[in-house]
């Protein structure tokens, strides 16, 4: 009850910790959801992932201590993240980035 919060209600992390985990954490998240982004936006990401991983924890009664347990956490909560916006953000055809239904050569 005596330990020290931290950035967001996390015990034990701080700023700083809470920058590295969340831009590793949105990092591979992308690649495992297969979104590519900025090192800015990785870390948004990550810290968000990382409250939402967290309080998914709590939620299932699980105990999130050490870095590699925040580290899970905000790596669930990013590729929900990720999931979600992907979901409500359908790549359009177009792009340099394959996302095109259409055969090669064919505009739409």
């Amino acid at each position: 009850m005596n330990a020290p919060l931290g950035i967001m209600g996390t015990p034990g992390i701080g700023l700083f910790s809470l920058i590295i985990i969340g831009g590793f954490a949105g990092w591979i998240a992308g690649m495992i959801v297969g979104s590519r982004h900025w090192i800015f936006t990785n870390i948004l990401i990550g810290i968000l992932g990382s409250w939402l991983g967290s309080q998914l924890a709590d939620l299932a009664n699980v105990t999130v201590d050490r870095s590699m347990g925040h580290f899970v956490a905000a790596l669930i909560g990013s590729c929900i993240i990720l999931y979600v916006w992907q979901m409500l953000h359908p790549k359009q055809g177009g792009g340099s980035g394959g996302g095109s239904i259409l055969p090669p050569g064919k505009m739409g």
